[in-house]
């Protein structure tokens, strides 16, 4: 069998290994089963939130089946089809199946993607904030790459993109933003953004021309919606009001409307200047507290099941998931999975899907990869 055949075949078969693993394949089955029988009672409907709640578990554990066993079916087919072919030594015929198992083997790693997102909240839109480190204008504008890249990203899945928060650099970036992203999973692909990512490349802003590296923070979160409940104490808030400003246009105010909260008891702090009302502004930072608020909840229940917490850190070396280095050579490394990529400049134009799965990925196996950070 011809090599690239056998890797093909070798990356369905992983991905539906990981695919079973994850639905917990005969509890899955039974599950599914049993789900299909509420469903023919008449009386489901007599609460409707817990009825679409049994729609929703039910499809997506439909759907996640269903892709498995056609995965399956076409890959048993394709080989023997391939099998067959060699033999007789049609190698027309050989060359159909090889390109017929490296489609199935991408759509394989697409159809694992979206069964994977099967978290609570996987499904619902996503707050993506970024914040400059320490170095000034270098990490400021090294955050504002950032910005645009999960912006670039965004538009690549036909998402909605807000900017519901901004605070501008002192000569150039941003000390910090914060998107709103709006469509289906974009909570889902984007959860494994979260933490440091570190920039190295020949400063644009040093005379000298003398390598940097620079870091920002990525704090992903979902936006949380009437089927998550949040309850949230206004005697544990402190809310204050200040001046919006920025670059001009909306991200500029000349009356006090940005609203900044704090919630107390965690240290949380939310902002919103992006609209000229202080009291819708005031709606989105609450909003966002909210989301904030659920995250942290997520990330406990996390840390609880895996022993681990990914918590955030340190925006600074040591912590880093990512590094993308510009020069002298061309590299993005992923230092969680060990994923790569030689054209940082797709990267940071918004081709993140590979290193989303990866770590999706990651979560189910809970294997970890010794990675070594690049210099």
């Amino acid at each position: 069998m011809r090599a690239e055949a056998q890797a093909s075949i070798d990356q369905i078969r992983s991905a539906l290994d990981l695919l079973r693993r994850f639905l917990d394949w005969d509890r899955a089955l039974k599950r599914l089963d049993e789900l299909n029988g509420r469903v023919e009672d008449p009386g489901l409907w007599d609460d409707p939130k817990a009825a679409q709640a049994v729609m929703r578990e039910r499809r997506r554990l439909d759907e996640a089946i269903g892709a498995t066993r056609a995965i399956e079916k076409e890959l048993d087919d394709t080989v023997e089809l391939m099998e067959m072919a060699e033999t007789e030594g049609d190698e027309g015929l050989v060359d159909d199946a090889v390109k017929a198992l490296a489609e199935l083997a991408e759509r394989s790693e697409k159809d694992k993607v979206a069964a994977l997102l099967a978290g609570e909240a996987d499904a619902n839109d996503t707050y993506i904030e970024v914040n400059a480190g320490a170095g000034g204008t270098e990490s400021q504008d090294w955050a504002e790459m950032l910005q645009r890249m999960y912006t670039r990203w965004a538009e690549r899945h036909g998402y909605k993109v807000e900017v519901i928060d901004y605070h501008a650099g002192e000569q150039a970036g941003i000390k910090s933003a914060t998107l709103m992203i709006k469509g289906e999973n974009a909570y889902g692909y984007a959860k494994t953004e979260s933490g440091v990512h570190r920039l190295v490349r020949i400063s644009p802003y040093d005379s000298n021309a003398r390598r940097h590296t620079s870091f920002s923070s990525v704090w992903v979160y979902p936006v949380v919606d009437e089927n998550i409940d949040i309850e949230v104490n206004e005697a544990d808030l402190r809310i204050d009001t200040y001046r919006a400003s920025g670059a001009g246009g909306q991200h500029i105010n000349t009356t006090d409307s940005a609203v900044r909260i704090t919630h107390l008891p965690t240290g949380i702090v939310v902002q919103c200047q992006n609209q000229r009302s202080q009291h819708k502004n005031r709606a989105e930072a609450y909003n966002q507290l909210r989301a904030r608020l659920y995250e942290n909840e997520l990330q406990k229940r996390e840390a609880e099941a895996s022993a681990t917490a990914a918590a955030k850190t340190d925006i600074g070396w040591g912590h880093q998931i990512r590094s993308y280095v510009l020069q002298p050579y061309q590299l993005v490394k992923d230092l969680r999975t060990g994923v790569t990529s030689t054209s940082p400049t797709d990267v940071l134009d918004g081709d993140l899907d590979r290193f989303m799965a990866a770590a999706l990925s990651q979560r189910v196996t809970g294997e970890k990869v010794e990675v070594e950070d690049v210099d």
